[in-house]
C-alpha cells in the first residue's frame, strides 16, 4: 500500500491493477476503500468553508454509506471471488481510476459541482466492488440518499426567513428597523 501513501492521488498503473490484483484479489477491497476515503476527504475540505448544497451533502453521505462498516478481507461475510468476479472488480477499479483523474482535474479548476458529480460516480464504482465482495450487505442507492437529504434540506430552508439574505449589513438594517418599530409601538418604555 506504500504506492498509495507515497503518491497520494496518483493513479494506479495497469501492472499494479492486474498483477498484484490477480495474486491478492482481496487487495481490491482495501484499495477501493482507501481511494474513496481519500477522495471523500479532499471533497470535504473543499466544501467545509461554506454551507453545502443538497447535492454536495448527498454526495458526501453516499460516500459515507458506501464506506461505513467496511469489512476486513478476512471477515466471515466477505466472499472469495472467482475469475469472472475478479475481472469485474478490475473493470470497476479502472473506471474508478478514470473518475479519480476527472476529480483531480475538477479540483485544480475549482469546479465544486463537477467534483460533486464525480464523487458520486467514484462512490458507485466502489459500491459495485463492495457488492461483489459482500453480496449480502445492504447498500443504499444514491437516489435513496438524495431523496432523504433533499427532504432534510427543504425542511432546513423552510426555517430560514426568505426575506433575509443573511449579510451583516442587511441584518444590521433589519435590527435598526425592528428597534424603530418597537420604539414607535411603545413610546413610554423608551422615555422611562
Amino acid at each position: 500500500m506504500d504506492r498509495l501513501r507515497n503518491r497520494t492521488g496518483a493513479p494506479m498503473n495497469d501492472r499494479i491493477m492486474t498483477a498484484d490484483g490477480q495474486q491478492e484479489p482481496d487487495l481490491w477491497l482495501r484499495v477501493a476503500a482507501e481511494r474513496l476515503s481519500l477522495v471523500r476527504y479532499v471533497f470535504l475540505v473543499q466544501i467545509e468553508d461554506g454551507i453545502p448544497t443538497a447535492a454536495q451533502r448527498s454526495a458526501l453521505e453516499y460516500a459515507d454509506a458506501v464506506l461505513i462498516g467496511w469489512p476486513d478481507a478476512d471477515a466471515p461475510d466477505v466472499a472469495v471471488v472467482d475469475g469472472q468476479q475478479l475481472s469485474d472488480i478490475v473493470s470497476h477499479a479502472r473506471i474508478m481510476e478514470d473518475y479519480i483523474d476527472k476529480f483531480r482535474e475538477a479540483e485544480r479548476e475549482g469546479g465544486i459541482d463537477d467534483m460533486t458529480d464525480v464523487l458520486i460516480r467514484i462512490s458507485e464504482r466502489v459500491a459495485e466492488i463492495r457488492k461483489i465482495f459482500q453480496p449480502d450487505f445492504p447498500l443504499p442507492t444514491f437516489a435513496e440518499i438524495r431523496r432523504v437529504v433533499q427532504e432534510e434540506w427543504d425542511e432546513d430552508m423552510d426555517k430560514i426567513d426568505p426575506g433575509s439574505s443573511g449579510s451583516a449589513s442587511e441584518m444590521a438594517d433589519e435590527t435598526r428597523a425592528e428597534d424603530e418599530q418597537h420604539s414607535s409601538e411603545h413610546p413610554t418604555e423608551d422615555r422611562a
